[in-house]
């Protein structure tokens, strides 16, 4: 397929469009969301080729990574060379790559199909930090996770921060939004997943705790107030990341990353 119109007006109607995206009003009443940079963009393409709708990207950018216009241009794309006066209007973090991407959530009545048979899957209990959210999307993928499940009142996954962080692999793995906490685990437990709520004040330890060699779903706090009493009471066990050292916590993407990790390890041992 050859490339369509070059976008060179920043002050078109379609450059207009491209930036209501950013804000969630406009992703909700267009369907649609925007996919920034060069390595979110290529998982993309590769990944969800038919959720995507138009590429944009600057010479610059096209001379750099070639590999992303010839995946889109195989796949049968809309790519649009496009002026860096434009790319800059539409997003400052693209580095000269952006793609409008067709919204394809998991419904929230689609859980139990998605974690069917499921051996990790991590819950975020209303983490409202974009960067953070992405992160844990980012890990639980390289930990082999099966699933990510953010609770009603969580981030919108389709922000541009969100999809930076996740660095692609938000288009690897489902992903289940809105749902609610207790539906969430009475989902994941009749899979067969023990529920494991990671908290400092845990009585078991995330280095020691027999209970990582079952089939896992880890629940994540909120940035701030970290675990909520209702999750506590849902879990199986509460378990907690040793400090060693002077820090007086771990954010919620890092002790995200060092539990998914935990389990990984064990569940690749015992196989």
């Amino acid at each position: 397929m050859p490339f369509a119109a070059a976008v060179v007006n920043t002050r078109s109607d379609r450059v207009a469009g491209l930036r209501r995206l950013v804000t969630r009003a406009g992703r909700d009443r267009a369907g649609e969301h925007l996919v920034e940079g060069p390595q979110a963009c290529r998982e993309a393409v590769r990944f969800a080729a038919e959720r995507v709708r138009d590429l944009y990207i600057t010479e610059a950018a096209q001379s750099r990574w070639p590999e992303i216009v010839d995946d889109a241009l195989a796949h049968g794309l809309y790519v649009h060379p496009t002026s860096p006066e434009v790319m800059v209007r539409i997003s400052e973090d693209a580095q000269g790559v952006v793609l409008v991407l067709r919204d394809a959530d998991v419904a929230t009545d689609e859980l139990a199909a998605v974690v069917a048979g499921a051996r990790l899957v991590a819950l975020c209990e209303e983490v409202r930090d974009p960067g953070n959210a992405g992160t844990i999307i980012r890990a639980a993928d390289a930990a082999g996770a099966d699933a990510v499940v953010l609770t009603a009142g969580s981030v919108d996954v389709r922000s541009p921060k969100v999809v930076r962080s996740s660095a692609g692999s938000l288009f690897h793995l489902p992903v289940v939004t809105g749902v609610g906490l207790a539906d969430a685990v009475a989902t994941l437990r009749a899979a067969g997943l023990t529920i494991l709520a990671a908290d400092g004040g845990g009585a078991d330890d995330v280095e020691t705790s027999p209970l990582l060699a079952r089939p896992t779903a880890w629940i994540f706090g909120t940035e701030a107030q970290g675990l909520s009493d209702d999750a506590r009471q849902l879990a199986d066990a509460v378990v907690a990341v040793p400090l060693r050292g002077r820090a007086e916590s771990l954010n919620v993407a890092m002790a995200a990353t060092v539990c998914l990790y935990a389990s990984s390890r064990v569940h690749a041992l015992s196989t």
